[in-house]
């Protein structure tokens, strides 16, 4: 039986099909869930400088969405859970967080980018199957 899963999710309604996959996964009742969001480092565009005035919506940071976000998928979640938000490449911050907790396998979705788009733009599913020290289930859109 697996003890630790991962679950990559975005902020996307994507998302619920990958926690639906869970429900799928016959696992032990005590196998904890990480649920991790990443979120993209900020570019030199999204830098924003401390001394400019902002609206209230321009001061709420992405890492509070993402955690209100994970909040309202955890309670679809029959298991143990817990949160890792944490900034920088998917991919790698994925297959980081898996070695950390010591995952058995990551669940991650799949756009579904082909041909020159997924050249592009990359694909963080693949990088994922090919670097993760685990199994990984990838749903597909």
């Amino acid at each position: 039986m697996l003890k630790n899963v991962l679950v990559a999710v975005d902020s996307s309604e994507f998302a619920w099909r990958v926690i639906e996959a869970l429900s799928h996964l016959h696992l032990a009742p005590n196998c904890l869930v990480v649920l991790a969001h990443i979120v993209p480092p900020p570019t030199s565009e999204d830098f924003v400088e401390a001394d400019v005035p902002h609206t209230q919506q321009e001061g709420v940071p992405m890492a509070v969405e993402a955690e209100s976000w994970l909040d309202t998928l955890s309670v679809e979640i029959d298991y143990p859970t817990a949160q890792e938000i944490v900034t920088g490449d998917a991919a790698e911050e994925i297959v980081r967080l898996a070695g950390i907790h010591r995952c058995e396998l990551i669940l991650i979705g799949s756009r579904g980018l082909k041909g020159l788009t997924r050249i592009i733009q990359g694909s963080v599913s693949s990088q994922v199957v090919a670097d993760a020290p685990c199994s990984v289930y990838v749903v597909r859109s």
